[in-house]
Parts: structure tokens; sequence; C-alpha cells
């Protein structure tokens, strides 16, 4: 069985959005945005992240979740979807540019203009073609 563990190590927390680093099996893949960081935890009881939760102004909570690859009913089109992230629905990975392309999901590109990620397309489009290629996908955002 191939298993693959992708890694958002979040790097700069801001008042509007959050900048991480993505690595999959321990390598740098690229830079992702999020939106703001405002300290949940897969632990905390759901009440306590539902309170603290800001509607499309909230990253999901740190900790670890399962990924699956399939289309989203939105995007129309394959994505990598985050599996039970406490108090949120519908987590995928995918390409943007700012915080406010996110609703909580994670945004992949290059960090090279402030509060922003570019290049975003290329990066959605690899990253989809290597998660494939495994049986088994997690994520630790931390």
């Amino acid at each position: 069985m191939k298993i693959a563990k992708l890694t958002v190590k979040r790097i700069a927390r801001k008042p509007s959005y959050t900048i991480g680093k993505l690595y999959v099996d321990d390598v740098y893949f690229c830079d992702t945005i999020e939106d703001t960081d405002r300290g949940l935890k897969q632990s905390m009881p759901l009440s306590e992240i539902k309170h603290i939760k800001v509607m499309s102004q909230t990253a999901i909570p740190t900790g670890t979740y399962s990924v699956i690859v399939n289309v989203s009913p939105s995007k129309k089109r394959l994505l990598p979807r985050l599996i039970d992230v406490p108090g949120f629905e519908g987590i995928l990975i995918h390409r943007g540019n700012t915080a406010e392309d996110s609703s909580g999901c994670i945004i992949v590109g290059e960090n090279k203009v402030v509060g922003k990620v570019i290049n975003s397309t290329g990066y959605e489009t690899r990253l989809v073609e290597i998660l494939q290629k495994y049986n088994l996908v997690t994520i630790e955002i931390c």
C-alpha cells in the first residue's frame, strides 16, 4: 500500500491570512495561504471551535486529517479533500491567490507577493497528479 503524508507548517500568522509551507513526504512542495489562524485545534470540543470560528475567514484546526482525491461539485475537477475537519465542511486544497479565495480551504502556490500566492494552477495540477498515485493520504496541519 502506498501512503503519502502531507504537512502544512504555518509560518506566518497575519491578521487576515496565514502563510504556510506544504511538504509531501517531508519534501518541500510549495507555499500555502489560508484564512486567519484563530488557534483552533482538532482536539477542541466542537462547541468551542464553532464559537471561535468566523465563517469563511478562519483557517481549519491544527491536527491530522485523511485526504481523498475526488471531483469537487463546486469546482468541477479532481481536488484533494480533507475528511472530518471539526466545524468545517468541504475543505479542499486548490488554486487561488489570496485568503479570500479560501473559505477555510488550503490554497497552493508561491508566496512571492505579500499576502498572496502566485502560480497556483500548476501546483494544484501537480499535487493532484502526485496524490492519485497513493492509496492513503494524510495531512498534518501544524
